[in-house]
């Protein structure tokens, strides 16, 4: 297996072990479909130079380890801007659906250049390699690195994440793929509960690119809240090697596993 999270043929991608998740091996991890949903988006073509500045996912039902068909189309294509629907289709069933804003690209020099928060944190070079802490299909296909460590395994997080292995077979990843894969990570990094009693499952995922993403590695400067209704809400800032370029956000779901001592 060449480690892709799909193969895909015409419209229907089949998903492997490498798009599965943490909280069972036949569902696959957000980041795996949000990828895909990227990939398919900008395979659209624009009627002049574009890229991807926002990315909004919904996660209708868990999505399956399977073969989903895609549904592709166009919402609104314009000189400047294209916003492009992906579905994704499970037996027919609706799973999960993604809208991909592209905005045109000019060279528009800035009287003070470009206006983002710098890294703040040291770059992945300086940092150890992390030991595999995640043990799931999707997680197998990152390189990870932490910058500072966590007390207690909960609060927020800052981790470099590096996507070696490929979403769909025989494409590259481009870095908006590469932003929504790693983009779909907070709140398992910054978890605020414990893995052993509680499961935190985000419903959507949003990624706002204020500019492209520069390189392989990709920080998540993570956060999550929770609140005592069984909601919550993981978020992170995005950075590359040469500083902030975007934000995430995830709205999760909150459920006991196991009832308290």
């Amino acid at each position: 297996m060449s480690g892709a999270a799909y193969i895909v043929t015409g419209d229907t991608a089949l998903a492997t072990e490498a798009s599965a998740g943490p909280w069972h091996a036949g569902l696959q991890h957000g980041g795996a479909p949000a990828a895909l949903i990227v990939w398919a988006a900008e395979r659209v073509e624009t009627a002049a130079p574009m890229r991807v500045l926002r990315l909004a996912v919904e996660l209708l039902r868990p999505v399956p380890v399977a073969e989903l068909a895609m549904r592709v189309e166009v919402l609104r294509q314009g000189r400047k801007i294209q916003l492009v629907e992906v579905r994704l289709l499970y037996d027919g069933a609706e799973v999960a659906r993604g809208t991909v804003l592209k905005v045109r690209t000019a060279d528009l020099p800035l009287p003070n250049g470009a206006v983002m928060p710098p890294l703040g944190v040291p770059p992945p070079d300086a940092l150890a390699v992390q030991a595999r802490q995640f043990d799931f299909g999707f997680a197998a296909g990152f390189e990870l690195r932490r910058a500072g460590e966590r007390r207690g395994g909960t609060g927020p997080a800052q981790v470099w994440f590096r996507r070696h292995a490929p979403i769909v077979e025989g494409a590259p990843l481009s870095p908006a793929m590469r932003a929504a894969a790693a983009g779909d990570w907070s709140n398992g990094i910054a978890n605020e509960l414990s893995w052993a009693d509680w499961t935190f499952i985000n419903a959507d995922l949003t990624v706002s690119l204020g500019r492209a993403p520069a390189g392989e590695w990709i920080l998540a400067d993570a956060e999550s809240w929770v609140a005592p209704d069984g909601t919550g809400l993981a978020m992170c800032r995005l950075a590359d090697v040469h500083g902030t370029f975007g934000r995430a956000i995830q709205s999760l779901v909150l459920e006991r596993q196991r009832p308290p001592a």
